[in-house]
This record gives structure tokens, sequence and C-alpha cells, in this order.
């Protein structure tokens, strides 16, 4: 039992599987974000422009002209909405991404592979006996 959740542990956090659930949840807002603009604003301003040859107080479907405040108001929300569902997003992956990390050694450095040469300071490789920009010897460390 032990194996097989580690198994998923893996699984569930590795990057491409998170990254796809967040993908998801922000297409799903952002789904919000298009319609909110498509019917509180194309809509309304489609149904005012055809009804041009009406009164000014009234729309094609009888609505008064206030529905594109309450238009705005209703857009703004769905803005807000989209932004507090991306912050927790945030929020969580961050929190992953820092629990993934709980218990990891950190990577010993890496051995140095060059050197500078004392002469001419260039960089030359390690095991090098010769400079190959100075042509200096060097001396054996």
């Amino acid at each position: 039992m032990k194996k097989f959740l580690e198994e998923f542990k893996k699984f569930a956090l590795r990057g491409n599987v998170i990254d796809m659930a967040v993908g998801v949840i922000i297409g799903g807002a952002f789904t919000g974000v298009v319609n909110g603009v498509s019917n509180n604003f194309i809509k309304p301003l489609l149904s005012f422009v055809t009804s041009l040859g009406k009164s000014w107080g009234t729309l094609a479907d009888g609505e008064t002209a206030w529905t594109f405040s309450a238009a705005g108001a209703d857009f703004l929300t769905t803005i807000i909405n989209f932004i507090i569902t991306a912050f927790v997003l945030f929020i969580i992956i961050r929190t992953m991404n820092r629990l993934s990390t709980i218990g990891k050694k950190p990577e010993a450095p890496k051995a140095p592979t060059t050197k500078k040469c004392p002469y001419c300071l260039s960089e030359i490789p390690i095991g090098a006996t010769k400079c190959a920009h100075c042509a200096s010897e060097l001396p054996e460390a």
C-alpha cells in the first residue's frame, strides 16, 4: 500500500498533470469572461442598434437602456471571479511546489571543469599542463 501511495504522489505531482489541471480550470473561468462580454455587452448593443427606429428608452426586447450599466456591473463581477480563481490556483500550485521540495536533499555542487591560467587569466581545462592561449607552462597542482 505504501508503494502504491508513493507512485500516486509521484504521478499527481508531476508537472504536466498539474499544468493540465490548471489549464482546464483557467479555461473554465475564461469561458465565463467570454460569456460575460457576449451577454452583457454585445447582445444589448446589437439589440440597441437594431432598435434605433424605436424610442431611445426601450430596446428591441422591451428592456430599458439602463441595462448597459447593469451589464457593466455583471461583467465586472465576472472579471473579479476570474481574478479570484486565478489567485486561488496560484496559491494552491505554489503550496504544492513547496511541499514537493520537503525532504529532498539539496544537490551537491559540481566539481569544477576549468581553471584560470595564472599568467593570462583565461579559462582552460582543469587537467591542462600548458595554456592554449598564452603557451605558458602551468605549474602542476
